[in-house]
């Protein structure tokens, strides 16, 4: 490790050398998937792909996409590249929209994996030296193991506390004296609020540095957990999904001027998501992934559904690796209001800076007389102000017209007593579409 870069030979790689080295990875995966997958051999066959035929980056384009509904239409293993018994570990997703997505790793793909982690939790502050607690919960989830093996490569030494049991978790913090933490945004924000609830004073808390991922963060939201955990708390953002090993496709550096790409590792293009088409360098789009050096369950130009540009600069780090801008939504999360696109990210960053209101929000969709309505419900911190009617119409208001000048659209703002809406250990889920069942 030099100037806390894990590995400068490859994060400070020149970026022709760097393209060079993905395209020789990209043609060997490319014959890969086509001699082991059989899935991979009928759909490379049918659109004339070939190895030999991969000349140069671009060439990408002619290979199909991948879908996680690919992945659920061979569940559970029909997309493994290898037998069973070359697999050391399967995780797989919920499921809780069908069949979960399902991906096995092979040694080579824990260590590649570990690997990926590594450089991204140095990257974020991470050393030798830091306790880390991990607040992920442990199981057919990526985020916990995928984080837990990175860390111990850099010789951290880890807390698997898992997910949930609060008070624990703060007593583990204050008498080990963590001073890291791996957890969702919005679970990093309520050990906060519950830490400040609890006769500690907060100096008794010795967090430095937050690895934060699994769901989206906005900088408002950012920033309201760094000022929720005080002492110089500094929070970073990293980027991962299973069918790409789990966390450990990009992280953020301290710069936190994007989220670094691990390229050797991984290829990705930015395309148009309802044409298809691959967009110029810096436009923003739906995020495509092909992995390079994933065996167990290879991945050739996965759509991620996660809108994101990437910025190809060298970053005042030192690092060359291509960073992407942190996920403005995903498309299968927008929702389409009266012909307006709005994200649950737009939402959240308005609804920061107003001191009246608590970090936790809903947005509820209802149709009515075949119109879409928005509903914002947002938490009060003083439950008396529901009984001061000019006061709370004011807010109210105050509220109303800040999410409508950046949405466009008309919305209701209702607010709601103190911890009246649900806690989220895991990632936090914001919106309630009512529109099909009150159909």
């Amino acid at each position: 490790m030099t100037n806390g870069i894990w590995n400068p030979e490859i994060e400070c790689m020149e970026r022709a050398e760097l393209e060079q080295l993905q395209l020789e990875r990209l043609r060997a995966l490319v014959d890969y998937c086509d001699r082991n997958v059989e899935f991979y051999h009928k759909r490379l066959q049918e659109a004339g792909v070939t190895a030999e035929k991969i000349k140069t980056l671009s060439d990408i384009q002619y290979i199909p996409y991948t879908t996680k509904a690919d992945l659920r239409d061979t569940y559970p293993f029909g997309m493994f590249s290898v037998p069973r018994k070359e697999l050391v570990r399967i995780h797989a997703s919920s499921g809780t929209t069908g069949n979960p997505t399902v991906v096995g790793y092979t040694r080579e793909d824990l260590s590649n994996w570990a690997e990926q982690v590594a450089r991204l939790v140095v990257a974020a502050g991470a050393s030798d030296e830091s306790m880390v607690q991990i607040c992920f919960g442990y199981g057919m989830f990526t985020g916990a193991l995928g984080l837990h093996y990175g860390l111990e490569k850099i010789g951290a030494t880890v807390v698997p506390t898992s997910a949930g049991n609060t008070e624990k978790q703060l007593k583990f913090m204050r008498d080990f004296g963590t001073d890291t933490i791996v957890a969702t945004p919005s679970y990093a924000l309520y050990l906060a609020e519950a830490a400040r609830e609890l006769e500690f004073p907060m100096d008794a808390y010795s967090l430095k540095l937050g690895l934060l991922g699994s769901e989206g963060c906005t900088p408002e939201m950012r920033e309201e957990i760094e000022q929720r955990w005080g002492n110089g708390f500094f929070a970073t953002d990293n980027y991962g999904m299973s069918e790409l090993n789990g966390p450990g496709m990009s992280g953020e550096c301290r710069e936190r001027n994007g989220l670094h790409i691990n390229e050797d590792h991984f290829l990705c293009e930015v395309i148009d998501s309802a044409s298809g088409d691959v967009l110029k360098k810096g436009a923003t789009g739906e995020l495509v992934v092909t992995a390079l050096t994933k065996r167990g369950i290879p991945m050739l130009r996965y759509r991620t559904k996660d809108i994101t540009r990437i910025d190809y600069e060298p970053c005042a780090c030192e690092r060359t690796t291509a960073r992407m801008h942190k996920i403005l939504g995903r498309s299968d999360d927008m929702l389409k209001i009266r012909g307006v696109n709005v994200f649950p990210s737009q939402v959240e960053s308005a609804l920061i800076g107003f001191h009246e209101i608590g970090p936790h929000y809903q947005l509820v969709v209802r149709r009515k007389n075949f119109a879409d309505h928005l509903e914002v419900r947002v938490e009060l911190i003083d439950g008396s102000l529901l009984n001061t009617y000019g006061a709370l119409e004011t807010l109210q208001k105050r509220i109303h017209d800040r999410i409508k000048t950046i949405l466009g659209i008309e919305i209701k703002v209702s607010l709601v007593e103190p911890k009246s809406l649900e806690r989220f250990t895991g990632k936090a889920q914001r919106v309630v579409d009512l529109r099909q069942a009150e159909e």
